[in-house]
């Protein structure tokens, strides 16, 4: 049975006692551009660095890669390659449904659709459940499994599930700045 996800928050009441604000199962986002993939968006910090001690803070899960000094939190289940439905045929009706849904998702992506991008992110991605295959420019690759985590520090890569089963994915970016 696949892993259900869910979120918890905690902050702080007026007093300062240490308290759970959020309990909460977040809803699927499915997009065309990626046919078959879940998108469960969890939290984010806004651009500049992450505050605490706030006593109603509000997630920023828009656009959906942080800036310098942001961050998001999400899961993400990738459809076994051999169930992925076929992608739509007109890209800018994909592409609007990401702008209103996932803003910013498409933005670093290559239009060849092989899945190769580069974000001016760190990104920890941690494998919880079934395999996800790593790919970089120079066609090297490895194949995550549960329990794999992977410091993804902005190089040009593609996410594949080449497998018969779903992959859950916990992914964890923070913006950066490129260099070099």
């Amino acid at each position: 049975m696949p892993a259900q996800p869910r979120l918890i928050v905690t902050g702080h009441t007026p007093e300062g006692d240490a308290v759970f604000v959020e309990d909460r199962l977040p809803e699927a986002v499915n997009v065309q551009a990626l046919p078959g993939a879940d998108f469960f968006l969890l939290w984010g910090t806004p651009d500049g660095g992450a505050r605490v001690g706030e006593q109603a803070p509000e997630p920023v899960l828009r656009p959906y890669f942080p800036g310098v000094g942001g961050s998001r939190a999400l899961f993400l289940r990738w459809a076994p390659h051999s169930s992925e439905p076929q992608p739509a045929v007109d890209p800018e009706v994909v592409a609007r449904e990401v702008d209103e849904k996932l803003p910013g998702l498409l933005d670093p992506f290559e239009d060849d659709g092989d899945g190769m991008h580069t974000t001016d992110t760190v990104d920890y991605a941690i494998c919880l459940e079934g395999e996800l295959c790593l790919e970089l420019d120079n066609g090297a690759e490895v194949t995550l499994t549960p329990g794999t985590c992977v410091v993804q520090l902005g190089t040009r890569h593609a996410w594949k599930n080449r497998s018969d089963q779903p992959a859950l994915m916990c992914y964890v970016q923070i913006g950066a700045v490129r260099v070099g």
